[in-house]
């Protein structure tokens, strides 16, 4: 019989925080590192300066821009996720089986990101024809439901192991260590295919599913199994969704959560869009930058973004955690019409990442623990996270598929400077969050 936990259990929480170390591996080498520069290598060409010269690709006939392509699949994969987590944490929470539903998730994504190993477009020759994608790219699309699915009940333990006050220090850990475990693997990966050449780029992928997999066991022993709230002779679906509509029916009577969410959904699609779309950014828009230096600039990123995440901390509790956000916030705009206006040579680019680095790991630790602090004393967490998570994940389906419908009309630097009205309606409806 499993032991009994109270909040601020030692043995719990450093599970619960060795689950950022084990998945931050994909958002890191999958959505931002290795996987896209290889997609973006493999499906355009380029001129004798590195400067992009055809990028189109063909998937089942359809014809598009290959980055384009890349935020539609991707947006696609946070609409399901929007779809099936409110249901799917219902149900969690009226069967006691948030652990399993996390596991669930864990493995899919872990296994869909190894899968990558396959992904190889076809093309004509060096003529100017479309890139032919087929099957191989749908791992990804399974890869990124795992990932922001698993995230929904990985979240909604935080209230359950600890208290209030010692939320924001706790997810900062979590965010602080989750860039130390994937920077090391992206290290290891480098210096295994890169500097020593003794395996292909492709087993980055397998690797990143073994490191995941692998790691999450050691959370998954750690964390507690939760007791089912289900009425007896209630079927699961049923009583799942008379648990999101109870949930529901609180969130609306809560002015704080309601707009605090509103404010969420705004600022968090812009900061997400911008983490997953900056390497195809630099690899079309950069003159001269080579695969090193944006490898460099992701690990630059990695490494300041832990000591964000202890700085913004800090911040928020001495000053609160509206103030601290909305600093955040202003940073990051500035920083969109910076690389605009100024961001074309690798220098330039290595400025703009390391002010991500800083703000990208303050922006995230704060945004999941001031959701956790406003949440009531409640069995149901899993039900509250999951609509936290269906604002997040609309968000960025409106944010990735509008970033490629603008590069599909105008220009990808064009795409960056949208995102600003993102940040200030974030900011605007922020500033109505009636928080200390």
């Amino acid at each position: 019989m499993e032991k009994k936990h109270s909040k601020g259990d030692k043995r719990v929480i450093r599970g619960w925080l060795f689950y950022d170390w084990a998945n931050s591996v994909y958002p890191l080498i999958i959505s931002s590192a290795i996987f896209p520069i290889m997609y973006e290598s493999l499906t355009s060409i380029k001129d004798g300066s590195g400067k992009t010269i055809y990028d189109t690709i063909s998937f089942f006939g359809m014809e598009m821009k290959n980055t384009a392509f890349y935020a539609y699949l991707v947006g696609v994969s946070y609409l399901v996720v929007a779809l099936i987590s409110p249901l799917l944490s219902g149900i969690a929470d009226v069967t006691g089986k948030k652990k399993r539903f996390l596991q669930f998730f864990c493995i899919l994504g872990a296994s869909s990101a190894s899968l990558l190993y396959f992904f190889n477009p076809s093309n004509a020759g060096n003529e100017f024809t479309p890139y032919v994608i087929g099957w191989d790219i749908l791992p990804l699309f399974f890869a990124s439901i795992g990932f922001w699915a698993s995230l929904v009940y990985y979240n909604s333990y935080l209230p359950e192991i600890a208290d209030p006050e010692d939320h924001n220090v706790i997810s900062a850990k979590g965010f602080s260590m989750g860039y130390l475990g994937s920077s090391i693997l992206l290290i290891v990966i480098l210096v295994l295919t890169q500097f020593t050449q003794l395996m292909p780029i492709r087993y980055a992928f397998p690797l990143v599913g073994l490191w995941w997999i692998g790691f999450a066991m050691f959370t998954f022993s750690r964390l507690p199994h939760v007791d089912a709230v289900r009425k007896e002779n209630v079927s699961v679906v049923k009583a799942g969704f008379n648990e999101l509509r109870l949930v529901w029916k609180d969130i609306k009577s809560r002015l704080v959560v309601r707009r605090y969410i509103a404010s969420y959904f705004m600022f968090n699609m812009a900061v997400q869009t911008v983490m997953i779309m900056a390497t195809a950014f630099a690899n079309k828009e950069i003159v001269g930058i080579k695969t090193q230096d944006l490898i460099v600039s992701i690990l630059l990123i990695q490494f300041l973004g832990i000591l964000g995440s202890v700085v913004f901390s800090k911040l928020a509790t001495r000053f609160g955690n509206r103030l601290g956000l909305s600093i955040a916030i202003v940073i990051w705009i500035g920083l969109c019409l910076f690389v605009y206006f100024f961001v074309f040579l690798p220098w330039q680019f290595y400025i703009a990442a390391s002010i991500v680095g800083l703000v990208m790991g303050g922006i995230q630790s704060l945004a999941r623990s001031t959701y956790s602090k406003m949440l009531p004393e409640t069995e149901d967490h899993a039900s509250y996270f999951s609509f936290f998570d269906v604002s997040e994940k609309i968000g960025l389906a409106i944010g990735t598929i509008s970033f490629g419908l603008i590069e599909t009309f105008t220009d990808i630097r064009t795409s960056v400077l949208a995102l600003v009205v993102f940040f200030i309606a974030g900011i605007i409806l922020l500033l109505r969050v009636p928080i200390k």
